[in-house]
């Protein structure tokens, strides 16, 4: 480790993050897009007044408990500049915390000192929906940091402070409580993965699940059957992630539903290209880290290729999934109000010149979101088990399929998670991602800031 260029990278970064916030501070000095709704909101707490609410606001009190927090260790005020300072500092903390999950994939020792992070924990912290928003009011990277946070201790089998970090992490939003309970699940793969029976005790039930790229279809139905064999050995894990489940179901029936606030603009739907989408967003953003594998981007393409049509039963498993989402494509793609009426989003464009540039275009697609799903099942799946490789699927359907609106901020958690998970990316492969960061970053950063027009506003994600 001492070796890793981390603390070198950190500097720059922290060092860029305060310049960002500068110009942000400078350039934007109103509040923008959501910031009206949650700046007002902020100073309502800040002022002590804990009972006035705005009916507009549909997320949890989280991001301005944290701001109150903060300005009352140090001595900030509640202005527009200083909020924003909330969110830049807990982007200033995900190094820190991805170091310790990175390292736990990997299985390796992480630094001693808690505020020394690896050089890839650096670049990851600059994913571009995270680092655009680790300047403006929003609740998003709090909320990473919280699931983070959550995970990493849920890894290391300290389990009621999991579930308290994961309980704090739904104060920032409603849907974290799916994440709270992929820390659990998580942590008791890796636990049913690696323990060990101690010597001259009956071996214990053993869940089946074979190595994720050696696995076949009737594994999935015996790791299935397996399961309630395992289940006594798992469930006292589960105590204190259950208080926390009870906890907003009983949120749920108080509140009448999840959403607090404007229930109507956010209704929950049947959404399933929504995981389509996000398997695109992340092929295109992850890049560097899925085609720098040990295979290279030939390897990669010839095993993806094989298991789409390597074999009859391979290419006809391929087309009866492609039929599959050419159904749902037609039966629940989504053309979203907010999506085709405000241009200040980039997903605006996208929407309109790509998916609606011709009926069949969402229909061609389809192959690449299968392949590009092989791909990431392949890279993440060299060091993992079939059911590791397949939970954050299974986390990641009822978080994007109930929401209606295509919307890049939905997909930072899944994809960070799924990131973390990519342990074999050299380090020429870590700073082709940094600079493909850094590249999106600047030029989402520089339109947003200098290129705004008028009548229409600034362009952000």
């Amino acid at each position: 480790m001492s070796s890793d260029p981390g603390a070198t990278y950190y500097a720059a970064f922290a060092a860029l993050s305060a310049l960002t916030l500068k110009a942000m501070n400078e350039e934007v000095r109103e509040p923008y897009m959501d910031e009206p709704f949650h700046v007002p909101q902020a100073q309502a707490y800040c002022e002590g007044d804990y009972w006035t609410w705005d009916p507009k606001i549909t997320t949890p009190p989280g991001l301005y408990v944290l701001s109150v927090i903060l300005k009352n260790v140090f001595m900030f005020k509640c202005n527009l500049s200083m909020l924003r300072i909330t969110p830049m500092l807990s982007l200033l903390a995900l190094p820190l915390l991805l170091t310790r999950l990175l390292c736990y994939h990997k299985r390796e020792r992480p630094p001693l000192s808690p505020v020394m992070p690896i050089a890839e924990a650096v670049v990851l912290a600059a994913f571009p929906i995270a680092y655009f928003f680790g300047f403006l009011y929003y609740t998003e990277v709090p909320s990473l940091v919280f699931v983070v946070a959550t995970v990493i201790f849920a890894a290391n089998r300290r389990h009621w402070l999991a579930a308290l970090l994961g309980a704090v992490s739904c104060t920032f939003r409603q849907n974290n409580v799916v994440w709270v309970l992929y820390a659990y699940a998580s942590s008791q793969l890796m636990y049913l993965r690696f323990r060990r029976d101690p010597a001259g005790t009956q071996p214990r039930a053993r869940l089946h699940d074979p190595p994720a790229l050696a696995a076949r279809p009737e594994d999935l139905v015996k790791a299935v059957l397996s399961v309630p064999w395992i289940l006594p050995g798992i469930l006292p894990a589960f105590v204190p992630y259950a208080l926390v489940l009870a906890g907003f179901g009983a949120f749920v029936v108080w509140n009448g539903g999840i959403v607090l606030g404007d229930k109507s603009n956010h209704v929950p739907v049947l959404h399933v290209p929504q995981l389509y989408y996000f398997v695109g967003f992340a092929s295109i953003l992850g890049g560097p880290a899925l085609l720098t594998g040990q295979d290279g981007l030939g390897g990669l393409v010839q095993q993806v290729w094989s298991r789409m049509f390597g074999s009859k039963r391979n290419a006809g498993v391929t087309t009866i999934v492609a039929l599959l989402m050419g159904m749902t494509v037609h039966k629940f793609t989504i053309h979203h109000p907010f999506l085709l009426a405000d241009n200040r989003h980039y997903t605006f464009y996208v929407w309109r010149r790509v998916f609606l540039l011709h009926p069949i275009v969402p229909y061609l697609l389809i192959p690449g979101y299968i392949a590009c799903a092989w791909a990431w099942y392949i890279r993440i799946g060299r060091d993992q088990t079939l059911l590791q490789n397949l939970l954050l699927p299974v986390f990641v359907v009822p978080t994007l399929i109930p929401t209606p609106l295509l919307e890049p901020r939905y997909f930072l958690i899944p994809y960070i998670l799924l990131r973390v998970q990519v342990v074999d990316v050299p380090l020429w492969g870590v700073v082709a991602e940094g600079f493909w960061y850094g590249a999106i970053n600047a030029a989402t950063l520089y339109v947003f800031l200098h290129k705004a027009r008028a009548g229409v506003g600034r362009f952000m994600w």
